[in-house]
């Protein structure tokens, strides 16, 4: 039997990209039963896909349906009805011309939590256009306070808006809609819109705008590479660290560690300061290495770590000794998150190819066999590898 917090929820998800995948993962590892309805034909991306390494996949069933003929989208009706969430991360409309919109899932299951995500919402002028991250965090204020001075923007990879904006909210969304049902007893749609997720998690810097602590053009803020104190440091290896001690105490620590050639940095707090200190620190850090830096500074309350590279950061001690990262069949990837001290979950299993769960997984869920058998000889459904 499945442990973990979220044990004994089914979620069905329809097959999609980006956010929506991800958040089927943070419920299957947290130990809900999650079925992923496929299509017959996987989408195609034009790329050569690895399914192993579709990491957002793992821990998942996955039957294939063909949503296109009415005994699939029959079969998806079935399965709403036994499901305590719905994810789908679709263009608006799509699910209402299945037949499989909320106003139809919600009547035949009233505790279902229909959670939908997009990247402009499910209603607005621009609702049914096209887009991806970039636009969404551009749209919201985001994009443009990321980047170095006198730079354009820089895109920090898709991280923002659709797996923070995103799945997070989402996730966030229906983990609510799921505990005022337990209250209600009626579900509910989770409208989850990157451009909302994203202006969220800008409230912190509305309010330092709003104090005058973050009113300059890009890269001339505290957080924003502007100040010499929240900065990243080439070393002598071509190597990076980043150092962030923005409290004047962790600052005269760095200077204590650094050493008589440390540059002075009393008057931090006058920002016309700030490029000939940058400048000095930035002179500093290029004579030692990376590991020599690491190896002074690392632990203390200077508030320092070192700049690693995706493969690297599972080897370094403290991801290690906390368990961060994991193999699942051979695979490096991040563990799950957060830790529960009392209902952890299982180990996550490795992602499954569209289908190959088989049809019974869909007999796992109270359809009748011989109704999947018909279904498998008209094509509507995969068999599947462990039919």
């Amino acid at each position: 039997m499945s442990k973990g917090p979220l044990a004994g929820i089914r979620v069905l998800e329809f097959a999609g990209i980006g956010p929506a995948p991800l958040c089927g993962m943070l419920f299957a590892d947290m130990g809900a039963e999650v079925l992923r309805l496929d299509r017959l034909e996987p989408i195609d991306l034009g790329v050569p896909r690895t399914w192993d390494l579709e990491l957002a996949n793992r821990g998942k069933r996955t039957l294939a349906v063909d949503l296109k003929k009415p005994e699939g989208i029959a079969l998806a009706g079935e399965l709403v009805e036994r499901a305590d969430v719905l994810i789908e991360g679709f263009r608006p409309g799509t699910m209402e011309r299945l037949g499989l919109g909320p106003d139809v899932c919600l009547a035949r299951n009233p505790k279902l939590v229909y959670g939908r995500v997009t990247g402009f919402g499910q209603d607005g002028p621009l609702a049914r256009a096209a887009g991806h991250d970039l636009n969404y965090i551009a749209l919201a204020g985001a994009l443009h306070s990321i980047g170095r001075e006198g730079a354009a923007p820089t895109p920090p990879l898709n991280l923002l808006g659709d797996y923070a904006g995103g799945t997070m909210f989402l996730a966030w969304g229906i983990a609510c809609a799921l505990l005022e049902a337990r209250q209600s007893g009626k579900g509910q749609v989770v409208d989850a819109a990157m451009v909302d997720g994203v202006s969220v998690l800008m409230t912190a810097i509305y309010g330092l705008m709003g104090g005058g602590l973050h009113n300059g053009p890009r890269g001339t803020n505290t957080l924003d590479s502007g100040a010499p104190y929240y900065e990243v440091y080439e070393c002598a290896d071509g190597r990076y660290v980043s150092v962030a001690p923005i409290e004047r105490r962790f600052r005269a620590l760095l200077l204590e560690k650094l050493g008589p050639e440390a540059p002075p940095l009393e008057d931090l707090d006058d920002r016309a300061k700030w490029p000939e200190a940058r400048a000095k620190l930035a002179a500093v850090f290029r004579t030692r290495s990376r590991d020599e830096w690491c190896a002074l500074l690392e632990g203390s309350d200077a508030c320092f770590a070192p700049v690693l590279p995706p493969l690297e950061a599972h080897a370094h001690p403290h991801l290690k000794a906390r368990g961060t990262f994991t193999e699942i069949a051979g695979v490096l990837q991040p563990a799950p998150a957060p830790r529960f001290s009392r209902s952890s979950p299982d180990a996550p299993t490795p992602p499954e190819r569209p289908g190959s769960s088989g049809a019974g997984r869909a007999v796992d869920w109270g359809i009748a066999q011989a109704r999947i058998d018909g279904l498998i000889r008209d094509g509507v459904v995969g068999k599947g590898d462990r039919a």
